[in-house]
């Protein structure tokens, strides 16, 4: 990974912890130059960093504009989840007639893989502590949900669901929160565990109310996640300048 690469992640997470916490309103315009000269970057991992914030539905470009924070409802993220919700159902009952042995063992791989993530994330503190394996938990996650994917081998339900799943996607949304969230996070790792049970017996209608029961209960926690945000604002000045430092 490039030092630009480092600099444009460690950016990305600081701005879309700002945007997530409120500290960036809705309709907020980012310049590159200002965000260049606060980050004490050149402009390379600052164009980086909004792409990926782009990418996960946070901003819009803006023609001879800049950059400008998007404004997502509650009633457009709900409707994502649910939009993937179907999808996933799909997916996962049509993995159910086709997933190999070797996928089932990929799927066993990366559910206990993801059940360790959740047991070392919920061992930490909210804050700092969790942020730090949030990006490995995200990725645990949708390493499970892509060998179901791969199994269904429907291209284009795989594209719209992934597309939907980009709502709120990066590690800053899930880490911040308390305690009280954590038999959320647990039920999440049970839901894989037993979807991935439904795709070993090959129950294709268990498999699909399974799937769709953990989408809409990952939106309850991260509902729960963005409640929590909403009542602690974070300082962004303050988160500013300690990625200022890392990014170098």
């Amino acid at each position: 990974m490039s030092l630009d690469s480092t600099k444009a992640d460690d950016i990305a997470l600081v701005i879309e912890e700002a945007i997530v916490s409120g500290e960036l309103a809705p309709g907020t315009v980012l310049r590159q130059e200002q965000l260049s000269e606060q980050f004490n970057v050149s402009r390379t991992p600052i164009r980086e960093a909004l792409r990926r914030l782009a990418a996960l539905g946070l901003v819009s470009f803006v023609p001879n504009r800049g950059v400008r924070v998007r404004t997502i409802s509650r009633e457009e993220l709900h409707e994502a989840f649910l939009v993937r919700a179907e999808l996933e159902a799909l997916a996962t009952e049509t993995a159910a007639a086709k997933i190999t042995k070797e996928q089932l063992q990929e799927l066993d791989d990366c559910e206990q893989q993801f059940a360790k993530i959740s047991v070392e994330l919920r061992s930490r503190e909210p804050g700092e502590e969790r942020r730090s394996i949030m990006g490995d938990w995200v990725r645990a996650n949708h390493s499970f949900h892509d060998v179901i994917y791969r199994a269904a081998d429907l291209p284009l339900v795989e594209q719209l669901a992934k597309s939907a799943r980009r709502s709120f996607s990066g590690p800053a949304v899930w880490a911040p929160g308390d305690h009280s969230i954590d038999e959320l996070y647990a039920r999440n790792a049970e839901q894989h565990r037993a979807i991935k049970q439904a795709l070993f017996a090959g129950s294709a209608g268990g498999a699909r109310e399974l799937a769709r029961e953990h989408v809409l209960s990952s939106f309850h926690l991260l509902e729960t996640i963005l409640e929590q945000v909403g009542a602690q604002p974070r300082d962004w000045a303050k988160a500013r300048g300690r990625s200022g430092s890392a990014a170098g």
